[in-house]
């Protein structure tokens, strides 16, 4: 009972002690430093089994004209048919967070250099077929929001000057995507006619489609249709933007409807033949 009062007394001095600084940097009206980080690469799909630790590394670059330090945790996250990504410090139901682990809390990146930063995922022996996600956050913070991390709190909401989440996925068991396209549409969106697809994912992965349609529109001008990149994940039904490029992979100008197209768009265990006019 005794080493449980003195644990409390101990974590109430730490964070009365970082408060006592962040009050103490707005009064003086400290600026924050930039965020200048970049991070290689910007996601992680990876397969393991239950029972087997699976590592990784990533790249943190500092591009700032000096030393950056940056706070590193994991989140969980969620993603909506409609597109829409929520961040959770919380840990959602049935998150795999518990099974990583990471280098380190802090790290000092020199003046235009990188560093590596490793960590691990270990399911354990009775961990079901699936997909574990989650996202590892690096976020730049301020020295006040340092003495917080370090001394264990850094599940508060406390403000950070800059973040880039990385996703990891990892596919446990032998789980993968099963895609099935619903419909090949045009419709109005935002103000625009749009092309559209509409992806199941019957599977217990996430999945994406890639690839692009050969497309030609009423004033016979060529392009091409581009799917969305973003997932799709295990159980969702979400409609795509087919994109339309040119050539070069730019931005095409808005296609006449109708328009024709046809092509094969890709998935990570198949493929798709499409021939469609789009009205």
């Amino acid at each position: 009972m005794n080493d449980t009062f003195e644990s409390l007394r101990a974590a109430r001095r730490a964070l009365l002690a970082a408060l006592s600084v962040l009050l103490a940097m707005a009064a003086a009206g400290v600026a924050a430093a930039p965020f200048e980080v970049a991070v290689m690469p910007s996601r992680f799909e990876l397969a393991g089994k239950a029972g087997t630790r699976i590592g990784q590394s990533l790249d943190i670059h500092n591009l700032a004209p000096v030393a950056t330090e940056v706070a590193i945790r994991t989140i969980d996250w969620s993603y909506s048919p409609e597109g829409n990504i929520g961040y959770h410090d919380e840990l959602m139901p049935g998150s795999c967070r518990p099974w990583v682990m990471l280098e380190r809390r802090t790290l000092s990146v020199p003046a235009r250099s990188k560093k590596s930063f490793r960590f691990q995922v270990e399911p354990p022996a009775d961990a079901p077929r699936g997909e574990c996600r989650f996202m590892i956050a690096i976020e730049g913070t301020e020295p006040a929001q340092q003495t917080v991390i370090r001394s264990g709190g850094a599940s508060l909401n406390l403000p950070v000057t800059g973040r880039i989440a990385v996703a990891v996925y990892v596919l446990l068991n032998g789980a993968e995507p099963k895609l099935e396209i619903r419909q090949i549409a045009s419709g109005d969106a935002e103000g625009a006619r749009r092309s559209l697809i509409t992806v199941v994912n019957t599977g217990d992965a996430h999945g994406r489609l890639e690839g692009s349609l050969d497309a030609t529109d009423s004033k016979g001008r060529a392009f091409e249709l581009v799917p969305e990149g973003t997932p799709v994940l295990p159980g969702q039904t979400r409609t795509l933007a087919l994109v339309p490029k040119s050539d070069g992979g730019q931005p095409a100008q808005p296609p006449v409807y109708p328009v024709k197209a046809s092509g094969t768009l890709d998935w990570d265990k198949g493929s798709f033949k499409v021939d469609v006019e789009l009205k």
